[in-house]
């Protein structure tokens, strides 16, 4: 077989190796000293949290897949999945909250971790993800919640 050929399949090979394979101590300390610090609920957002006037100013991102997204998601949200958070990460601003949300918060909750070890503290999790944003009321919910948020 050309040598070529066989560099290429080796190359390959060491690409689809499983990443997590091996601990990397650099890895290990960022998510370590993040955990450290950061504050319980500090990327955690619930719909009643945000006056209705308030959601023109967030960056919305739904972080499910196109398909879900087409079929339904909270007017304004940009669709970027959940494994592409890190990798699009320059097309969410700095500068304004952004909130990202799922069909219940998981999913949306590993990207959001993502983004805040590589510093977007400006990033938060819809917590109960679109399910929940709609059975509080949409952008009604602030007003419609019978007590202050913050859970």
């Amino acid at each position: 077989m050309n040598i070529t050929l066989i560099t290429l399949f080796a190359s390959i090979a060491l690409l689809v190796a499983p990443a997590h394979a091996e601990e990397n101590p650099a890895v290990v300390d960022a998510i370590s000293g993040y955990m450290d610090f950061a504050e319980y609920s500090s990327s955690l957002i619930w719909p009643e949290q945000i006056p209705k006037e308030e959601w023109k100013k967030v960056f919305i991102v739904d972080a499910r897949d196109a398909a879900q997204y087409a079929k339904e998601h909270i007017p304004g949200a940009v669709n970027i999945e959940w494994r592409q958070a890190v990798a699009r990460r320059a097309e969410l601003p700095k500068d304004r909250m952004v909130v990202m949300y799922c069909n219940s918060g998981s999913l949306s909750a590993q990207a959001v971790f993502g983004l805040r070890l590589l510093g977007y503290d400006n990033v938060k999790v819809l917590q109960d993800g679109i399910e929940g944003w709609k059975a509080k009321g949409g952008f009604e919910a602030h007003a419609r919640a019978s007590r202050p948020a913050g859970h």
